[in-house]
């Protein structure tokens, strides 16, 4: 009997299904954001992380390994034997995460997805543009799942706020502007630091620091719960530090679908903000607030009315679809972990579907894609080459 991962009737309006099993995932990538994902799949109760090529040298690979309780056998030194094994072991993984640092994205992705593995990716998704849109195609033409890992769309108070737009709930948008500020590179000598190195190596980190790193959730946030694409940008990007080879900071204003105006600015050198991401979206007859460190309140503004503030948790002006993805009661906060558990969830779900071969309905599951993760690359470009002209508007 084939096996079957979701149950035969789905109530794609209700609470998500529970899997019949499981889901056998690998990691790729043994750095920090490796162990927050996979606390966050863990806790899905949809995931096991069971297999991973967690560093390049065979010893320190299986020593990682056995940090993470995985099995020697299951432990890998290059992602290239990763693939392959996975793909032939008769309880292979069904998906992997890639939390390499940047330049490593696309040829782990490419061979995950040509073993037949399912892919959830950090982001940016790659370092050029040619690279993401070989990788749109190439899930086009194997039908993969490949998720990008902006979690900041993962927030239930940012899907309430998607949700809030869609429905026409502040008019129609007449602007936009988002903001991620933090503070970690205020330190003149923190540019030594091991991990902070590879973030400013044009050769691994790609031609932004900054931009590639904060900046592009800053924009997929934008666009994700304003429903418009970013069209056009005009940036200048500076070092406000130490000198450093790639940006720390970057201003820009931006253009929206419909000539929709905004601002989006980012910076590693703003004392006082951790995690300073900030999103505004004012339209005709209202406007949405959210910041990331205050995650827990949507604030929704009708012009002429009582302003409100919205708590994530159940009922209260809560929708349905967001409380799939709530946790626990109001009063009782959520973070970060949780808004990747969230990611995790829906990774799953678009997983198990695919391998069940249930066509599901396009506003079920709304987990960042491999076009979004191309809108991130190329949003990227597009920064740089205006950067690179003075500042001047650059079509993306």
């Amino acid at each position: 009997m084939t096996e079957r991962l979701l149950p035969e009737t789905i109530d794609f309006n209700g609470p998500f299904p529970t899997l019949s099993r499981r889901l056998r995932l690998g990691v790729v990538g043994g750095g920090r954001i490796s162990a927050t994902q996979a606390t966050a799949a863990r806790m899905t109760d949809r995931w096991d992380v069971i297999a991973g090529a967690l560093s390049s040298d065979p010893e320190r690979a299986k020593a990682r390994g056995a940090e993470w309780f995985m099995d020697p056998d299951r432990c890998y030194a290059s992602f290239e034997e990763m693939a392959k094994t996975e793909a032939a072991h008769p309880d292979g993984v069904d998906a992997v995460m890639i939390t390499t640092p940047n330049h490593l994205h696309f040829p782990a992705a490419k061979v995950f997805l040509e073993a037949g593995i399912d892919v959830l990716c950090d982001k940016p998704l790659t370092n050029e543009v040619a690279e993401a849109e070989a990788l749109v195609d190439l899930t086009m033409k194997t039908g993969q799942i490949l998720g990008v890992g902006y979690a900041m769309s993962c927030f239930p108070m940012i899907r309430q706020a998607r949700e809030i737009v869609a429905e026409g709930g502040i008019g129609k948008i007449n602007q936009i502007h988002v903001e991620f500020l933090q503070d970690w590179m205020t330190p003149d000598d923190v540019a030594d630091a091991p991990h902070v190195k590879w973030r400013l190596d044009p050769k691994i980190s790609g031609p932004t620091s900054c931009v590639g790193d904060i900046g592009t959730h800053a924009a997929h946030l934008a666009s994700f719960v304003s429903g418009l694409e970013m069209t056009a940008l005009r940036a200048e990007f500076h070092v406000c530090g130490a000198p450093k080879p790639l940006e720390d900071t970057a201003f820009m204003f931006t253009r929206f679908e419909g000539e929709v105006p905004g601002t989006l600015m980012a910076t590693r050198l703003a004392p006082g903000n951790r995690g300073g991401l900030r999103l505004r979206v004012y339209g005709s007859e209202g406007g949405l607030e959210w910041d990331l460190e205050n995650s827990e309140q949507l604030k929704f503004y009708r012009f002429g009315e009582a302003d409100r503030v919205i708590s994530r948790g159940h009922g209260h002006g809560v929708s349905a679809a967001t409380e799939r993805l709530v946790r626990t009661a109001r009063g009782f906060p959520e973070g970060v972990i949780e808004a990747w558990a969230n990611l995790y969830t829906e990774f799953a779900l678009a997983v198990a579907a695919r391998r069940d071969g249930i066509a599901i309905p396009d506003n079920w599951l709304s987990f960042p894609k491999v076009s979004e993760g191309a809108a991130g690359v190329q949003f990227i470009s597009a920064s740089v080459r205006s950067n690179e002209n003075g500042g001047d508007w650059v079509e993306i």
